[in-house]
């Protein structure tokens, strides 16, 4: 829901189908959103039962004793943490309500979306994240000598785990490397005719295509592959969102932007721009076990 605006600070006002808009095409552009399961999550954090092992049934006689099995339960915290961006534009904007609704439900949800992909892959980097669940230490696959070895392999590992592999994420830098595998014949495997849109499914599983799934190795002997892409059975993974999009504009702040190693300032009102700030709170948590990360060598 769209938060309250300052008369003093913009004479623009946001419908709440815009904050909703851009929630929505979040959830459409975050392969994670797409794969895992959506659960509800209070402000102070939610205790979640996980079940470990299931119940074993066994047969019995006309009047034996039935068997009382209790399946193995542990608890996951997930907790809620704020994904926030700040986009300015110019005051020209203004006049234009619908330009502006377009670049907002444009801009933001590649942005929110693209971040909470990249954590939950690969872990919120140098800061920590209290209850938020990455694949970052997965089991690795190599794609390099075989796309298909690797894959199935991955397949095998989640199997073994006691899952089943139900959904891929690749980065466009994986999807090539499905494209190109090829068997002795030089016939594509994953693919039946170049005319098809992209790689639909891998060994029964539905693929999704993010540039957020991929990370660049180093080279050498002693370096890091590249991570490709992620497989796993995504029945083991949720995440939750409190209380929705929060929007909030501004036309007297000075913005600190940060470029690599540079930093410059933005001064609303003496640029004649204005700024929105989209935020979200959201969790996630997963058995990270039956997650597998699929690389290849990484080239100088």
């Amino acid at each position: 829901m769209a938060t309250g605006i300052p008369t003093n600070r913009s004479n623009i006002e946001l419908p709440n189908s815009v904050s909703s808009e851009i929630i929505q095409k979040t959830q459409e552009q975050s392969a994670v959103m797409q794969l895992a399961r959506q659960i509800s999550l209070p402000g102070n954090g939610l205790q979640i039962p996980v079940i470990t092992s299931d119940p074993e049934a066994d047969w019995v006689t006309e009047t034996g004793s039935k068997p009382v099995k209790n399946p193995g339960l542990s608890k996951k915290i997930m907790q809620g943490h704020t994904l926030a961006v700040i986009v300015p534009f110019s005051n020209q904007f203004k006049r234009d309500a619908a330009a502006l609704y377009d670049a907002l439900i444009n801009r933001l949800p590649l942005s929110l979306a693209k971040k909470f992909d990249e954590t939950v892959f690969f872990g919120p980097g140098a800061g920590t994240l209290a209850n938020f669940d990455d694949f970052s230490e997965a089991t690795a696959q190599s794609l390099q000598a075989s796309a298909y070895n690797g894959i199935l392999a991955a397949d095998i590992d989640i199997s073994e785990q006691g899952g089943v592999m139900n959904g891929i994420v690749l980065s466009p830098q994986g999807k090539g490397v499905f494209l190109a595998a090829v068997d002795k014949q030089d016939r594509p495997l994953f693919i039946d005719s170049v005319a098809d849109d992209g790689i639909p499914k891998i060994l029964g599983a539905p693929t999704h295509i993010a540039a957020a799934a991929y990370k660049a190795g180093t080279a050498g002997s002693a370096g890091n592959p590249d991570v490709i892409g992620f497989a796993g059975d995504w029945t083991k993974a949720m995440y939750g969102v409190v209380e929705g999009l929060s929007l909030t504009i501004a036309d007297q702040a000075t913005l600190v932007v940060q470029d690599g190693t540079s930093t410059s300032t933005i001064n609303l009102f003496q640029q004649n721009m204005f700024a929105v700030r989209a935020e979200i709170e959201v969790g996630f948590v997963a058995q990270t076990a039956y997650f597998n990360k699929l690389t290849r060598a990484h080239s100088a």
